[in-house]
């Protein structure tokens, strides 16, 4: 691939990494996957990126975009493609604080925007580790430590900076190019490049924070229980929940973040969840919000990490649903189920007004199972749990199909998020190929 270097603009010299360049192996994998792309790109601008992708194109490689390498899919790298690595636009600035408008480039990681915005007394949802870069999260969703005050991360997002398939480079808001801000909030991925989003913050100083282990009985009450103290408690209680395997038996192992920082009121709001069954808490304490997305999560990604993973949402958690959870959980191949909540702020926007749809359930259930035979044990633990979702979040399902694409955007969202793909980028270049 050195005639690649060599065909490339004088702007992209330095910043396409072969593989017989020594940052190669550092570049080549994201999180979940492998990667063996024929070369890497550093752009530093929106013309870096605008010159990658005429590289990309008079060379025939199909281009894999990536921000913070944490997709589960792996859609960040590629094979003998090009990968566009946008680590080193990484600003955050405060615009406004008085209007908490922020700006963050899309390779910043969640850990440095959450340490950026804590002494202005502010914070963004996000995700919830900290080594996740911000366009993966704002362009696709965004459920974490503070959904259910905050809603997504899409929610909040005033304008995109974009740079289209064909090297135009764009800003969307709501009264330049309304459409395009549209797909960017939720559907990005087959639309443009995000360089740049406007973000409102909210105002937030320390959280409540707590850490349970809750036995699960077989019937899934515990469950039911859970789910029943997370949708009518205030918003400002967020929870995510990872389901144990103990054998024939369960255990729910429950984070919990309260959205204010006087404590009696995070002592008030977690009393609840110690009345959903036999449970014992293993710590509670106020924390600042980047404590929960922490500096020490960033590190390189270099497939640490394969897995299986797919997921649905449910509006309520029935019996039978409960029952399901348990099963999958304790089978003699279990798979790793979590939980997380919803409700709340997720519910504010009609469901048309970003290309995330999903404002009616009240959990997000996301299955996953690891090598060896991870691809069957996930089809048969989800076996049980399929008949029970409604919608799916695009952002944790690592084998994207035609499938996959309805339950993320069902209906007229996926009319509309086909058509306005094909709007943006008729040739396909950015479209994620197995929802070509």
């Amino acid at each position: 691939m050195k005639n690649l270097r060599r065909a490339a603009p004088a702007q992209l010299a330095g910043k396409i990494v072969t593989p017989d360049d020594k940052r190669y192996p550092r570049l080549r994998s994201t999180y979940t996957t492998v990667g063996r792309p024929a070369a890497v790109v550093l752009p530093e601008s929106t013309d870096d990126i605008a010159a990658a992708l005429r590289t990309a194109h008079e060379a025939g490689l199909w281009v894999a975009v990536r921000s913070g390498d944490h997709g589960l899919a792996g859609t960040g790298t590629n094979d003998d493609g090009l990968v566009l690595d946008l680590g080193a636009l990484h600003r955050v600035d405060v615009l406004d604080r008085r209007a908490r408008l922020v700006r963050a480039e899309t390779g910043a990681r969640w850990a440095r925007v959450a340490q950026t915005l804590a002494p202005r007394g502010l914070a963004i949802g996000s995700g919830d580790h900290g080594n996740v870069g911000v366009g993966g999260i704002a362009t696709g969703g965004g459920v974490g430590w503070l959904v259910r005050r905050y809603g997504l991360t899409v929610d909040r997002i005033r304008a995109v900076d974009v740079v289209l398939a064909d090297g135009t480079v764009v800003r969307a808001d709501a009264e330049t190019d309304p459409d395009l801000l549209w797909v960017m909030r939720g559907a990005g991925a087959g639309a443009g490049i995000a360089v740049a989003f406007e973000i409102e913050a909210m105002e937030l100083g320390a959280v409540g924070y707590a850490q349970l282990v809750a036995a699960v009985d077989p019937a899934g009450e515990t469950l039911r229980r859970w789910a029943d103290v997370t949708t009518r408690d205030p918003r400002e209680l967020s929870t995510a929940v990872v389901l144990a395997s103990q054998g024939a038996t369960a255990a729910a192992l429950i984070s919990a973040v309260v959205a204010s920082d006087d404590h009696r009121t995070a002592q008030r709001f977690l009393a609840p969840l110690l009345e959903i069954g036999e449970v014992a808490v293993q710590q509670a304490q106020m924390v600042r919000y980047p404590d929960l997305v922490p500096t020490a999560h960033l590190h390189t990604n270099a497939a640490q990490m394969p897995s299986s993973t797919t997921n649905g949402m449910l509006t309520g958690m029935s019996r039978d649903a409960a029952r399901a959870l348990v099963r999958a959980t304790t089978a003699a191949d279990p798979v790793l189920v979590q939980l997380r909540s919803l409700g709340g702020a997720t519910h504010d926007l009609d469901p048309a007004a970003t290309a995330f749809a999903h404002r009616h359930q009240n959990v997000l259930l996301v299955a996953s199972a690891f090598p060896p035979h991870d691809k069957d044990r996930l089809a048969a633990g989800w076996a049980h749990l399929a008949p029970h979702v409604d919608g799916a979040y695009v952002n944790f399902e690592s084998g994207p199909s035609r499938a996959t694409f309805q339950q993320a955007y069902p209906g007229m969202t996926g009319d509309r998020v086909r058509d306005l793909w094909k709007r943006y980028d008729p040739e396909g270049v950015l479209r994620p190929r197995p929802w070509s």
